[in-house]
């Protein structure tokens, strides 16, 4: 016979009692337990085991993790001190974590149950992350709801009506009731949303009553009394994942808890910019309006200073008697020089030079050449000589240089190499 599981008969139980019916390297067993273990997607509940002795206790001992074993339940601990088959042990919950989970189990019963009402949805797949959780949403079935129809795809629309729907039965603070069967026959008989995959120590959730269940389907994970207690179901994102749709959300105190985030997030930023929230949107697609205009006025105003540029170049070229011609620009950026070069690259206004192109602000050459010079050849080779870096192809190349010094003594060298 296997241990005893409270939590079947009362998920409210925070301490009990128990005996010690074995202990292994792997753990402990007890012949009663509320811990519940790991299992149909929803993590194990953790907390304490006191060893009772001579009326007497030991110090508690940490639950560090729940799993079944057959029939029977086994329980980590930090430490098996003072334990041994026979002892009485005090076990204590820890009820913040249990109703966590009870709260966002539950909330996603009701989800997923307006999903197959409303969509005729079936959650082919349920994660409870750390930070959010997920069900996966396969349009298949017809909608139970003989006033709703089946959609194409599950939009955003669609995704916030069954989030309102779902929140109205944690409003109605439906029961919650959990029914046991031996056979399948008679658990059957109750509206499942879900077929049954297996036949025997059956647990059906079903959220109202089974004439007009918000939700009914097999499981065997915690849940409240009353769908009350789930007190907020909150969708975050709606996402094509495969051939369904993969829904986003958190339930219970998580989701307050992103609602108070965000909302303080909002706040401190419609502050910073002089707005009230209500405002907020409209001042910042005004902002990105005016940065939009700042672009394009600084875009006009980056190709006439190119252009200047690019004229006060070729009056060098033309009046030039060396292979090598050195511009400096003294606004310009890498990227900003790099781009006035593609007006020379491999073209003949190079006039059979290598012109170098250098940038300021970030003592940095660009190398530009028709092809006749190899620019990425000359970087390789003599860019290293003053702690340079960077590299190109024949017609053009960047050479980064830590300071004016040495990009300095790096065109002279090339001017001396290439006279």
């Amino acid at each position: 016979m296997g241990a005893t599981k409270l939590y079947q008969n009362d998920v409210y139980i925070r301490e009990w009692d128990a005996e010690v019916t074995k202990v292994t390297d792997d753990g402990v067993y007890l012949d009663q337990t509320a811990f519940f273990p790991e299992g149909g997607g929803q993590s194990c509940d953790l907390g304490t085991m006191q060893v009772m002795s001579d009326g007497k206790s030991d110090p508690p001992l940490q639950v560090t993790d729940v799993q079944e074993d057959g029939d029977e339940v086994l329980h980590r601990l930090a430490s098996c001190e003072g334990l041994h088959e026979g002892c009485k042990v005090h076990c204590s919950l820890d009820w913040p974590r249990r109703f966590d989970n009870m709260q966002r189990h539950c909330g996603e019963h009701i989800l997923s149950g307006i999903f197959y009402q409303e969509c005729g949805g079936v959650n082919r797949g349920f994660h409870m992350g750390d930070d959010y959780m997920t069900i996966d949403i396969s349009l298949e079935d017809e909608p139970t709801n003989p006033e709703a129809s089946k959609p194409e795809a599950v939009d955003w629309d669609m995704a916030l009506r069954c989030e309102r729907l779902a929140n109205e039965v944690v409003w109605s603070n439906a029961p919650v009731y959990v029914f046991r069967f031996d056979s399948r026959e008679e658990a059957e008989k109750l509206p499942l949303r879900k077929k049954l995959a297996f036949d025997e120590d059956i647990s059906i959730v079903c959220v109202g009553s089974p004439e007009n269940a918000a939700d009914c389907v097999a499981c065997c994970g915690t849940h409240p009394a009353t769908a009350g207690q789930v007190g907020l179901i909150k969708i975050f994102k709606v996402e094509k994942y495969k051939e369904m749709f993969r829904i986003y959300f958190e339930a219970g105190a998580r989701a307050l808890a992103d609602y108070d985030m965000k909302h303080n997030m909002l706040t401190e930023l419609s502050n910073s910019y002089s707005s009230s929230i209500e405002d907020f949107p409209d001042k910042v697609r005004g902002l990105e309006q005016r940065a939009a205009d700042t672009k394009g006025e600084l875009i006009s105003l980056k190709r006439a200073f190119t252009e200047m540029e690019c004229d006060a170049l070729d009056e060098k070229l033309d009046a030039a008697d060396s292979n090598v011609v050195v511009h400096n620009l003294e606004h310009f950026s890498m990227d900003d020089a790099f781009n006035m070069a593609k007006s020379y690259m491999g073209k003949d206004r190079c006039k059979g030079r290598l012109i170098l192109l250098y940038s300021i602000p970030s003592t940095s050459y660009i190398l530009v050449s028709d092809g006749g010079i190899k620019c990425g050849a000359l970087v390789k080779e003599y860019a290293g000589f003053y702690q340079g870096k960077g590299g190109g192809n024949d017609v053009s190349a960047r050479a980064i240089f830590k300071s004016d010094e040495d990009a300095s003594l790096f065109a002279d060298l090339l001017q001396k190499h290439l006279q």
